[in-house]
């Protein structure tokens, strides 16, 4: 997505469509050159927690980082004296890593401020209508009022599949798995080809289908950023109506489709659907002398919704081994292979790639450059 921005009014307005949901009590970092991703995180409000936030940020933009890198920070808070020793610290903090900061704000429900010029000024509607109208003209769907309506939307009925699974194993048990494999890539195929909703019997075909580890790994590979949407479309209906018994698979393809596409905050909801008790991939089987093992489930300790950028022959590289790492009070989540992962502190890293159906291109008058 491509946005034209000219004033902090406008920026504000544009981050919702970039993160696809309203940011609340949020640091947001938005890209000044290309090079470096958008990232969210929680506002922290303890020192600890500050450090927390730090190393997620430090770990993901690092890596992108290069002469003259430059960010916006935005402080979406109700509390301005806390969003300014946050938003300084951070801006200090990000100078050590060769990224410079051209401007810090914050931002409530109504109201805006430059916490480094004093500028302050109110949301407009005129702006998030403009805003809103280019996501549209960009074919980028309205961003969800929160995070958790945004999760919700995860959610639907899953009864209709869910009584037909038994018939569906024991009518596929007398065929092959490759057979079922290629019914499985053709079915997807013929969706993106008409974009047909699957009727509730091949919906449950292909959650059983997909169960096989080749077969998840054959309609893996096979994204890419050119079909990413329509995977994201597939898998989001599929995972809708999975019963937790099978929802693993479509909602990890779903995971990655969505990090391919730049989006997110839906990568990470996707995750989130992933049943507890159900990883990614099955544990290896035991051998005499060997100890059984895991095979990777997660990938480091901070929640990153897209890590790394492919280039025209660049394809995911093998998951590094897992931590141990958990949120308190939260299950350890899954790893997607290869680039999503999540956080397992209290603060919450959201960093999405930079695809061109991600970037936004700012062009205030202070900025003197776009991203």
């Amino acid at each position: 997505m491509s946005l034209s921005i000219h004033s902090p009014d406008e920026l504000i307005a544009a981050i919702p469509h970039m993160l696809g949901f309203k940011p609340q009590e949020s640091i947001v970092l938005i890209p000044i050159r290309s090079d470096l991703p958008t990232a969210r995180i929680d506002l922290p409000t303890t020192p600890r927690a500050e450090e927390l936030a730090w190393r997620s940020i430090r770990e993901g933009m690092s890596r992108y980082a290069r002469p003259g890198a430059a960010v916006g920070i935005v402080c979406f808070t109700a509390d301005r004296q806390r969003a300014d020793h946050v938003g300084r610290e951070l801006a200090e903090r990000l100078d050590t890593i060769g990224i410079e900061t051209h401007l810090l704000l914050w931002a409530d429900d109504s109201r805006w401020a430059d916490l480094v010029t004093g500028d302050m000024g109110l949301q407009s509607d005129d702006a998030r209508e403009r805003v809103a109208t280019m996501a549209v003209l960009a074919g980028r769907p309205q961003p969800a009022p929160t995070r958790d309506s945004l999760a919700q939307s995860l959610v639907g009925d899953r009864e209709p599949v869910t009584e037909l699974l038994a018939e569906t194993r024991a009518n596929t048990a007398r065929s092959a798995v490759q057979v079922e494999g290629r019914w499985a890539v053709n079915r997807v195929q013929q969706f993106q080809r008409d974009g047909v909703r699957l009727n509730d019997a091949d919906a449950a075909r292909l959650l059983v289908a997909i169960e096989a580890i080749p077969t998840r790994d054959q309609l893996w590979l096979a994204m890419t950023r050119g079909n990413a949407v329509s995977h994201v479309a597939l898998w989001t209906d599929i995972t809708k109506r999975a019963p937790d018994e099978v929802r693993t698979a479509p909602a990890s393809l779903l995971a990655f489709g969505s990090w391919l596409s730049g989006d997110g905050a839906m990568a990470w909801c996707a995750l989130d659907q992933v049943p507890d008790g159900k990883p990614l991939r099955p544990r290896a089987p035991r051998r005499r002398g060997h100890r059984a093992r895991d095979a990777p489930t997660r990938m480091g300790s901070r929640e990153i919704h897209a890590g790394a950028r492919y280039g025209p022959c660049h394809r995911p590289q093998t998951p590094a081994a897992p931590t141990a790492a958990c949120r308190p009070g939260v299950r350890r989540i899954r790893r997607v292979q290869a680039g999503l992962n999540r956080d397992a502190t209290a603060s919450r890293a959201a960093i999405t790639s930079k695809s061109p159906a991600s970037s936004v291109s700012i062009f205030a008058r202070r900025f003197g450059q776009s991203t």
